[in-house]
């Protein structure tokens, strides 16, 4: 199976199932000399993990991650990371009856197309708690790049939108619900939404804003490794998502170009930031500010029609634990993400300076 690493300098190589024994990673080209803070790291996967609210999957994990090199007395040694999160809560007896039957918009069908053999234990290799891993190598990112600030927040869930620009937003509020909307009011109707939802063994989509700040000007590159394109692979390479926008996204075509540009201030900033930090593919010192949309889970806690593998009609119906809105759990992992790209980029603009 190919695609399983991520990065160009900062490099981060998952491996693992959702009900194997443990997921883990190698992260390879962190600089030596990162004073990592331990707590911050599980704070991250805290923010990640399954059973932290009544809206979320109730599937009981610590994830706890396990350091296995490259790290001494609290530093980074310039050597490869290896880490490990345990699973320690599966009931893969919950996916035994879909061994023989494709569940709908889901993976089964295509890995079966593609390798004639899966692991149908909660999505095996294609389960979001792959992205536990993401979020371990997203916190240490953070760590070496302290100055960018990376805000991820849930700004609509299903119909619910919050109109607000995050410049009017107290990012301090996020983590004050179990939905991550920093807007109390309307976080409330979000999680009144989600659950009603998952009443109905239902699912519902939504989309996180997330902000990055105090970036330099001048990361990315002007051609196929543009920055925004970069954030776009990375926000789509996790699971559920269906779409990307930066800056002034799809609401962009509706305005003539003497609306869209920005225009400069004598130091060089922007007065207004259309073009969402990024110009040319390049980092241009302002704030860079990104929505990714998720879909709804795929998996239905209510019966449904599909086929099995060969071509005959079953009706099913999911059990087991299951988010029916991967959004509020999905916001540390964008944040880790943007981290990993930020990063990379930050250690490829001091090489091209050698």
């Amino acid at each position: 199976m190919a695609g399983n690493s991520f990065g160009e300098v900062f490099k981060l190589m998952t491996f693992g199932e959702s009900h194997g024994e443990s997921l883990g990673g190698i992260i390879d080209g962190c600089p030596a000399g990162v004073v990592l803070n331990m707590e911050a790291i599980q704070r991250e996967l805290d923010r990640r993990k399954p059973g932290q609210s009544a809206i979320v999957t109730q599937r009981k994990e610590l994830d706890r991650a396990e350091f296995f090199s490259g790290i001494f007395e609290g530093k980074t040694t310039g050597t490869p990371i290896g880490f490990l999160v345990r699973n320690a809560n599966q009931k893969s007896k919950d996916y035994s009856h879909i061994k023989d039957s494709y569940r709908p918009s889901h993976a089964d069908f295509t890995y079966d197309k593609k390798y004639g053999f899966r692991d149908y234990r909660g999505g095996g290799r294609s389960s979001a708690r792959e992205t536990v891993c993401r979020v371990v190598a997203g916190a240490i990112a953070r760590q070496m790049i302290p100055e960018m600030q990376f805000n991820a927040y849930v700004s609509q869930v299903g119909s619910l939108t919050l109109e607000k620009p995050y410049q009017e937003l107290d990012f301090s509020l996020t983590e004050s619900n179990p939905v991550r909307c920093p807007d109390p009011e309307l976080a409330a109707a979000m999680e009144q939404q989600i659950r009603e939802v998952r009443k109905a063994g239902d699912t519902i989509g939504g989309v996180i804003t997330c902000v990055i700040q105090n970036i330099p000007a001048g990361l990315g590159e002007p051609v196929f490794d543009k920055l925004h394109a970069r954030l776009g692979q990375a926000m789509l390479s996790v699971n559920a998502v269906k779409g990307f926008e930066y800056g002034s996204g799809f609401d962009g075509v509706a305005l003539r170009g003497s609306q869209h540009n920005d225009a400069f201030a004598p130091d060089g900033s922007t007065l207004t930031n259309h073009s969402g930090g990024i110009q040319g593919g390049i980092s241009n010192g302002m704030d860079i500010y990104f929505r990714v949309a998720f879909k709804p889970v795929a998996t239905l806690l209510q019966e449904y029609q599909t086929i099995d593998k060969e071509g005959n009609p079953v009706n099913l119906q999911g059990k087991g634990r299951h988010d029916p809105c991967v959004v509020p759990r999905a916001v540390p992992i964008v944040e880790a993400m943007a981290a990993l790209v930020m990063a990379d980029f930050y250690l490829l603009g001091r090489l091209s300076k050698i």
